[in-house]
């Protein structure tokens, strides 16, 4: 069992009260604060409870929560890579409760969140949320590269490359298109777009990996050939299949497999330079827990495959 679920009472709980049956902090595996101080640990969790610009289901606001508490189930020891990855040092900052203003404000503090987190040296990882909240880690990471392209390992059942949709530039449908002239898109898994996300496709040589490609033995060479040296990770839960994730505001047939992902993922971690990634639009159903589950586990494995990179 994870060794920190049992262990819910501070550490400066006064000896009276420490006993009782507390519950584990809100934070990832349910590791308690004391023991992962912001200023010491490399990778910072951030989540992000935003939902304003859905357009089918809602319940992406709640994602952040239900990842965060199937982690508390999570074993601590991952036996593929043998060893347990939360030792390289994991702090959970709480909930970022964005400004209901408008989309473009909200995100325009984000900006200022993760920019304030990557000049204090942190490796971020963002919880959604909607996926329009990728955009501002996706430019501040870029700016950190003036003389080259970033590239953008985008996992996803949808381009999101409309310019405007219902009435807005910054909804989760428009994310990709106001990042795509700055950074260099590798979009996998993909299979629903428009005719002109398509013509902007071809029109910018963009190396999209459809959905019905993944069933290619060569899907995850295709991808990694076309990253460049530094990677930001954007993972939009919708990727997976819904019969392992139906836990999505806009749910589409087919898609990503677990272990073939994963297989993608230590690649991208192993050869290219991670600099930040996210998980974004898992919307958790009441009394279906395996998607939230799923989602925390992606999580811990990311978070695996960073420490291995860095020698743990």
């Amino acid at each position: 069992m994870n060794e920190f679920r049992d262990s819910g009472a501070p550490s400066n709980m006064p000896p009276r009260l420490k006993h009782l049956p507390w519950a584990p902090p809100a934070s990832f595996l349910a590791i308690p604060e004391e023991e992962t101080p912001f200023a010491s640990c490399p990778i910072v969790i951030l989540p992000v409870p935003y939902e304003s610009t859905v357009s089918y289901m809602g319940g992406t606001r709640y994602g952040p929560r239900g990842l965060l508490h199937a982690s508390r189930f999570l074993e601590t020891y991952d036996h593929e890579l043998d060893f347990e990855p939360y030792v390289v040092g994991v702090h959970t900052l709480p909930e970022l409760v964005l400004p209901d203003s408008g989309p473009e404000q909200a995100l325009a503090e984000l900006r200022r969140a993760i920019d304030g987190l990557i000049d204090e040296g942190k490796f971020v990882i963002m919880l959604g949320g909607e996926h329009s909240l990728s955009g501002p880690p996706i430019m501040a990471h870029a700016a950190r590269y003036p003389d080259k392209r970033l590239s953008v390992l985008q996992l996803d059942a949808h381009t999101d490359l409309r310019a405007e949709y219902e009435g807005t530039p910054f909804s989760h449908a428009c994310v990709m298109h106001r990042v795509y002239k700055q950074v260099n898109l590798v979009p996998v898994g993909i299979r629903s777009l428009t005719p002109e996300e398509r013509t902007l496709i071809r029109a910018q040589n963009i190396p999209v990996i459809y959905g019905h490609e993944l069933r290619d033995d060569n899907w995850i060479d295709r991808a990694l050939e076309s990253l460049g040296d530094d990677v930001y990770i954007t993972f939009d839960i919708d990727y997976f299949d819904p019969s392992l994730v139906p836990s999505t505001g806009t749910p589409e047939p087919g898609g990503g497999e677990w272990y073939p992902t994963l297989d993608l993922l230590q690649r991208v971690f192993k050869e290219k330079n991670v600099v930040g990634c996210d998980v974004v639009e898992l919307a958790p159903i009441p009394g279906l827990v395996a998607p939230d589950f799923l989602a925390a586990k992606l999580v811990y494995k990311m978070i695996a495959f960073y420490a291995k990179r860095n020698g743990n």
